[in-house]
């Protein structure tokens, strides 16, 4: 080799890198006192003391916005993937009762681009902060040939913290409970590998106007965040088990809180199924079954709680502004969810 070949000819550019993070710095670390340093270092410091818990456990989960997060940096929906992402971190934390704390970022891309990677940062920066939680840091890595320049990988970590006591896995749900469901934004963040295909087989779907929106505008829709509207029923005795509605649906999620002996007996015809799974359901020509294990179907989240206590934990999640309605009750059984009667589409 007869002239030299540096890591930037290579494909990797640390100035750019380091000018990037440069830029981050202020939107990753706003002077929360939790955080003990800043930007740059190897790792992130955090404040491990717990005012007011009596005996503190850590709530730990990693996330991705899946295959959404194709479509909307396609878009330049940069803001919207970032709280996707954040918002869907958080939510399964908080299934387990635990309140966000800190959160760590992971940009993986074919080639820094200053101003997409800083938006996304300040985006995945300010839905943390909406939620309780700092962003903290993270990673970001650019890595040609691994990934064509203009894609992005994203990811991210939270840990959470709640009162041992306080712990909500669904051990304490019960025969005769009642099952909430708290109404969904829209598809949230799963099913878009099927909606990709079928944009893929015809492109104008994109278009097709559902209400006064856009295909690609209802499905873009971010992923809402429930801490605000549940964190004041965390505590609540009657509150037994929750469980965030994604992969799986509702059978395949609920099931996850459920005790071996019993059973969500599930009202299919009750579940408010929104507009935009109306339309994917046409096109795809899916029966029920198949969209019930891939789409939430507008419901995202389902709480358990005791009979008496449903209407009291209802109205404090209305009242913060997220529609709730009874959709199934608990019976003896063996750990499964069982829709009854056909959905109503």
């Amino acid at each position: 080799m007869s002239t030299p070949l540096s890591y930037k000819d290579a494909g990797v550019d640390i100035d750019a890198a380091d000018a990037t993070k440069k830029q981050m710095a202020s939107s990753v670390n706003t002077g929360d006192k939790r955080v003990l340093n800043t930007v740059g270092a190897f790792a992130s410091l955090t404040q491990g003391s717990f005012p007011g818990y009596e005996e503190p456990i850590l709530v730990t989960k990693t996330e991705e916005p899946g295959s959404k997060q194709i479509l909307a940096i396609a878009e330049g929906k940069l803001e919207s993937i970032a709280e996707d992402l954040i918002n869907h971190l958080i939510n399964d934390v908080i299934m387990m009762g635990a309140h966000p704390m800190f959160v760590q970022d992971l940009i993986v891309c074919g080639k820094i681009e200053q101003d997409t990677i800083t938006r996304l940062v300040k985006a995945m920066a300010a839905a943390s902060k909406a939620q309780g939680a700092v962003l903290t840091g993270g990673e970001t890595s650019e890595q040609p040939h691994v990934l064509q320049p203009g894609t992005y990988v994203l990811g991210a970590s939270c840990i959470g913290v709640v009162d041992k006591k306080n712990i909500v896995d669904g051990s304490k749900i019960k025969d005769g409970d009642v099952v909430l469901a708290l109404e969904s934004s829209g598809v949230h963040t799963n099913g878009y590998t099927l909606i990709r295909a079928l944009l893929k087989n015809d492109p104008s779907l994109a278009k097709k106007k559902i209400g006064d929106r856009t295909f690609m505008d209802v499905i873009l829709e971010p992923h809402r965040c429930y801490y605000q509207s549940l964190k004041e029923v965390f505590t609540h005795e009657g509150l037994h088990g929750m469980a965030h509605i994604t992969g799986g649906g509702i059978p395949g999620n609920l099931s996850r809180v459920l005790p071996k002996t019993l059973d969500a007996h599930i009202v299919a015809e009750k579940i408010n199924i929104l507009p935009i799974f109306k339309v994917i359901r046409e096109i795809s020509k899916n029966d029920d079954a198949e969209m019930l294990k891939t789409f939430n179907l507008g419901v995202g989240v389902t709480i358990v709680t005791s009979k008496e206590s449903a209407p009291e934990i209802a109205l404090a999640i209305e009242s913060a502004g997220v529609h709730v309605s009874p959709i199934g009750l608990i019976k003896k059984g063996t750990g499964v969810v069982q829709m009854k009667y056909d959905l109503k589409w």
